[in-house]
């Protein structure tokens, strides 16, 4: 994953913890935040403009909201690597189910505790960089520690 996070949040409180706790625990990361679905597109098609390694988006926002997001960024073939985590405070699984239909790698209830929410943060970073595109991870458990050999 390259060091480019970019954030699609409409909350002024939202984008301060995200800064704020991805700060703290990869501070080596660079953050982009846009304030609204609608300039997604348009920022991934500036020519030049570096390619984030994965973006986090919030779902419900004014105008374009997350879920139209994501099949605007599915519908284009040369975007498919792209990795969308969308980062919410709902907690509706219709809307999580819909996400995932529509392409989502991920969807992650945003906990209002801010010591959860910056773990989650980090666990997520932590996950989908253990994921870049030219590393595989194979993990196979010692004889007799899966329950799937017992």
């Amino acid at each position: 994953m390259t060091d480019l996070v970019l954030v699609v949040e409409d909350s002024d409180e939202d984008i301060e913890a995200i800064a704020r706790a991805i700060g703290r625990s990869h501070p080596e990361l660079r953050l982009e935040f846009l304030r609204s679905g609608s300039g997604v597109l348009p920022r991934l098609d500036t020519a030049g403009a570096p390619v984030p390694g994965l973006v986090l988006l919030d779902l419900n926002m004014p105008g374009e909201g997350g879920l139209d997001v994501i099949r605007q960024v599915r519908a284009r073939p040369e975007l498919a690597g792209l990795r969308l985590v969308v980062f919410t405070s709902s907690e509706n699984q219709a809307e999580a189910d819909a996400c995932y239909a529509a392409g989502a790698d991920s969807y992650i209830y945003k906990p209002i505790n801010f010591a959860l929410f910056q773990s989650v943060l980090a666990q997520t970073l932590d996950y989908w960089r253990s994921r870049d595109a030219n590393v595989t991870h194979t993990v196979v458990p010692p004889p007799g520690d899966s329950p799937a050999q017992a």
